[in-house]
C-alpha cells in the first residue's frame, strides 16, 4: 500500500477549495439549474491531480456539501441539494473527474478526448435523469431543459481546464510541489 504524502493531501484539499470557489460563480436559469463554473472546476481538479487524487478532491467536495457546508452553487449544501433537482449533476462529477483525469498527464490525445467526453456525458445523463424523475417529466424534455443548453459551455470548460491544468501542473512540477501526477 502506497503512503499518501503531506503534499498530496494539501494539493487535494487546495483543489477542493478551488472547486468550492468556482461553484459560486453562477448565472441563475429558469429551469432551476444554474450556469456555473463547476464543470470547469471538476475538470481542473482531474487535470491537475490526475484521476485518483482528482476524484478524491471532488469526493471531498461532495462530502463537505452533503454535511451541510455551503460549497455547492449558490452557497448551498446538505443532503437536500444532493437529492434535489440538480443533485444528479453533483453525483455525476465523480465519474467525470475519474474519466477526465484518466489520461492526465498523457500524450494519448484520443484517449483523453474519449474519456473526457464520456465523463461529461455521464454527468449530463445523471443530471438529466434525476431532474426528470423529480420533476416528473419525460427524458427528452429533461435533456432539452437541463442538458442541451449547457453542453457547449461544458465542452469549452473541459477544454479550458486541460489548458489551464497543464500550465498549473507544469508550474507545480517545476516547484517540486506536484510529484504524483
Amino acid at each position: 500500500m502506497q503512503k499518501i504524502s503531506t503534499k498530496t493531501i494539501v494539493m487535494t484539499g487546495m483543489m477542493t477549495a478551488v472547486l468550492a470557489v468556482l461553484s459560486q460563480i453562477q448565472i441563475p436559469m429558469p429551469s432551476g439549474v444554474p450556469v456555473t463554473m463547476q464543470t470547469f472546476g471538476v475538470a481542473l481538479c482531474a487535470c491537475v491531480l490526475g484521476w485518483k487524487m482528482g476524484t478524491a478532491s471532488v469526493a471531498v467536495y461532495l462530502l463537505l456539501g452533503s454535511f451541510g457546508v455551503p460549497v455547492f452553487a449558490g452557497l448551498s449544501g446538505g443532503l437536500g441539494t444532493i437529492t434535489g433537482a440538480t443533485g444528479g449533476f453533483l453525483i455525476g462529477f465523480l465519474p467525470m473527474a475519474l474519466l477526465t483525469g484518466l489520461f492526465t498527464p498523457s500524450k494519448n490525445k484520443a484517449g483523453t478526448i474519449l474519456c473526457s467526453t464520456a465523463g461529461l456525458a455521464i454527468c449530463h445523463l445523471l443530471g438529466a435523469l434525476q431532474f426528470m424523475l423529480l420533476m416528473k417529466m419525460g427524458f427528452v424534455e429533461s435533456l432539452m431543459l437541463v442538458s442541451v443548453p449547457y453542453l457547449l459551455k461544458d465542452v469549452i470548460s473541459v477544454v479550458a481546464a486541460f489548458v489551464v491544468g497543464a500550465a498549473v501542473r507544469k508550474a507545480l512540477n517545476a516547484a517540486n510541489i506536484l510529484t504524483y501526477a
